[in-house]
């Protein structure tokens, strides 16, 4: 299984997307099935996995708890107690690691979040300390020259022209650097040589390995070989800082970031190409070792990125647009593909929810009856739709879990059918939003009471089931694997290790 971080649907070949990013991919589509519409079933990461590797709503312990439980089943648990060798290699990501319980089930966790572990690996693309040019210190003379030139631009009325020549002025003193130093996460290539490298220790025996890739987060500093294979031209180290620092700004609306967004896309989506590239590469070392005949490949993303379609950047627990919610999920199984099928292939979206059984059916084994989510492997073979919708929810503005108090604003709830999609955060005067995805496949206007009238049927129906869900949640609560990820947060709180996490997390928001 390969997870990709900030992965678009809409920015891979193999759903039509009009840029090279994956070449490969696209030629392994044709002998997979191609889920049209998977939805995650939270986002970002932290609410995100829960469902990918354990089948379970992200919330559904309460909105305090992230990650996954002590002594909760997971696809990885599963296949090990059915004699499966198991391995994990995570890009770096502090949300997948032993904090959040994403060990579990796993003979070999490798998370690179040991800075030692890193710095020893002396693989192109390992990631260094990045070096962005800072503000100077307020008790500098050049910090005390810049709040007094700051504080008469705002006198004057200036203050955008000052924020602006600052920024420019920033990065013309800012010293040269080279991508591996301001790349942040270990690229796809790192992961993929200890991947093979553990492949090529288990014999005969039978194994799962999981991928989780961070090359199309940001900050977005591709490998220079796929920038150069994307574009056809080399890419400069300090105008990809400039690109990432300029698009990372809070001084400026979301007008002010149009003129260069088609060059930070062109980033993320050389990220994209260099992931496709490695997993061509990890696929060719499979077929050397002759295991590629009896492997099954799973791809999806955690969640994708949002290119200021409705006016944001990154992928912040604030909104629930396809850009952010609709990810990539192809299955390969040796024998069998969507050619086999007889009937056409279900359109309806794919929770995330449904993968683990979906994967364990595949690979032979039991799914747990702790599991929310069913499989759909018979439905994938058969072409047979599936009618229940996806349903998608997070803390609103969440952004670094680690930190409790932000762990229980409200909730945000999207329930994503076929045509319709409701939106609503759970509060004291929600307003829902109702999006018609055939008619508004962007969701630029909102089918409610108060604007365009959503047919009053498909507005009881959502809501029934955004209640039910919400009932759910509450009368089937596990409350013994709720109070285990409690104990396990309070023995966190004031290590060490949590407030070296807690760091890492603020650095990746």
């Amino acid at each position: 299984m390969i997870t990709v971080d900030c992965l678009r649907a809409d920015h891979c070949g193999f759903y039509d997307y009009s840029q090279p990013t994956t070449p490969f991919l696209n030629s392994l589509a044709s002998e997979s099935f191609v889920v049209p519409t998977a939805i995650v079933a939270g986002a970002p990461t932290y609410y995100s996995f829960p469902a990918i590797l354990a089948s379970r709503m992200p919330l559904a312990l309460g909105r305090d708890i992230v990650g996954l439980v002590p002594g909760e089943p997971t696809l990885a648990t599963e296949l090990r107690a059915s004699g499966y060798a198991t391995a994990a290699f995570s890009a770096a990501n502090p949300y997948i690691s032993p904090r959040f319980g994403y060990d579990q089930g796993f003979d070999v966790f490798h998370d690179f979040l040991n800075r030692d572990s890193l710095n020893n690996d002396s693989e192109p693309g390992s990631p260094g300390d990045a070096v962005p040019p800072q503000p100077a210190p307020k008790n500098s003379l050049r910090g005390n020259l810049n709040h007094s030139t700051e504080r008469l631009a705002a006198v004057l009325g200036l203050s955008k022209l000052h924020a602006e020549l600052y920024f420019q002025y920033r990065m013309k003193i800012a010293p040269a650097a080279n991508l591996d130093a301001l790349r942040r996460f270990p690229t796809a290539d790192v992961l993929v040589n200890q991947a093979q490298s553990w492949l090529a220790s288990l014999a005969e025996r039978p194994f799962f390995l999981w991928l989780h890739l961070m090359d199309p987060h940001s900050p977005y500093y591709p490998h220079p070989d796929a920038f150069r294979d994307l574009t056809g031209t080399n890419i400069q180290s300090d105008r990809a800082r400039y690109l990432n620092e300029y698009w990372n700004r809070s001084d400026l609306l979301p007008s002010g970031f149009h003129r260069k967004r088609r060059e930070v896309v062109q980033l993320y989506d050389a990220g994209i190409r260099w992931v496709d590239s490695q997993i061509a590469r990890l696929v060719d070392g499979l077929k050397q070792m002759n295991l590629w005949d009896d492997c099954a490949l799973a791809l999806t993303a955690d969640h994708g990125e949002e290119f200021l379609e409705h006016g944001g950047r990154y992928h912040a627990p604030t909104r629930l647009t396809e850009e952010i919610i609709r990810v990539p999920l192809l299955i390969r199984v040796p024998g069998e593909s969507p050619a086999k099928c007889a009937a056409k292939f279900p359109s309806s979206p794919m929770s995330h929810l449904h993968l683990a059984p979906t994967l364990l059916e595949i690979a032979g084994a039991a799914a747990p009856s702790t599991f929310h989510g069913h499989s759909l492997w018979s439905n994938l073979q058969q072409g047979i739709p599936w009618d229940d919708p996806a349903i998608i929810e997070c803390v609103y503005g969440c952004t670094n879990p680690f930190r409790m108090e932000t762990r229980t604003a409200s909730r945000l709830l999207g329930i994503r059918e076929s045509r319709f999609k409701l939106v609503m955060r759970i509060e004291d005067g929600a307003k829902e939003e109702i999006y018609d995805l055939q008619s508004n496949p962007t969701e630029t206007s909102v089918e409610t009471r108060n604007g365009i009238v959503a047919p009053g049927d498909t507005r009881k129906r959502l809501l029934q089931t955004a209640r039910q869900h919400l009932d759910k949640s509450l009368s089937t609560r596990d409350i013994t694997l709720r109070l285990r990820a409690r104990l396990r947060d309070l023995r966190y709180e004031n290590s060490a290790t949590h407030r070296d996490l807690e760091s890492a997390a603020d650095d990746l928001g």
